[in-house]
């Protein structure tokens, strides 16, 4: 997949520095938030995520969060399945805080959380949304927050779409793409028009993934 190559390539800086980040912080005591990014105050937003936001990319798995999808799914009117597929879709690099953050050094444009959100999604996403106080520096430390931030979004792409189009897409296909490649491409997706292929590696992986996400929302 492009997108694996182009992270492949940036990932190999971004773990030197992401070390060196963790080594600071393991001599001198630090938290695990970098200097000037406050600790997030919990709302009733994330006040119930669980597991613990902060465990490491080694231990994480899409599945371990299929309460908060289900919870997310309902709240914004979404496909659990598919909150969870993207999400394993999304898994394709490392979700540890200390990473994303070392990796965003590095890239800029970087996205951040399990659902790999960037920051003009997220900010626009967030308006007047129970999160509207938060910002998308929190994303790599709340999960919750993430996979609600995800849920929103996929809502929002879903009042984009037409009540009918002539593609052959589902309607959850459509709202990935649209994760993937923006609300404009999804569009002309509906219309008939060829993904490129990033988008269609994207969803050969979405359905790929789609039992398995099946799987975890409804035995979690």
């Amino acid at each position: 997949m492009v997108r694996r190559r182009r992270w492949i390539t940036v990932a190999v800086l971004a773990l030197a520095l992401y070390i060196i980040v963790r080594a600071a912080h393991t001599q001198q005591g630090d938290s695990p938030h970098p200097s000037g990014t406050a600790t997030p105050t919990a709302t009733p937003s994330t006040a119930s995520a669980s597991p613990s936001a902060s465990r490491s990319s080694s231990s994480y798995d899409p599945a371990s969060y299929a309460l908060q999808v289900r919870t997310r799914a309902r709240q914004t009117g979404v496909s659990a399945q598919l909150l969870m597929a993207i999400l394993y879709n999304e898994a394709y690099k490392p979700h540890d805080a200390a990473f994303e953050r070392a990796w965003q050094r590095y890239k800029p444009d970087a996205a951040f959380g399990i659902a790999n959100m960037h920051r003009a999604t997220f900010d626009e996403v967030k308006r007047g949304r129970d999160f509207a106080n938060r910002s998308w520096e929190s994303l790599p430390d709340d999960r919750d927050l993430a996979i609600e931030a995800e849920a929103w979004y996929l809502h929002d792409l879903s009042t984009r779409l037409p009540a009918t189009w002539s593609a052959s897409y589902t309607r959850d296909e459509l709202l990935a793409l649209g994760y993937n490649t923006g609300p404009a491409n999804m569009l002309a997706f509906a219309r008939g028009a060829s993904p490129g292929s990033q988008a269609r590696s994207y969803l050969d992986e979405l359905r790929a993934n789609w039992a398995k996400a099946g799987s975890a929302v409804d035995t979690a």
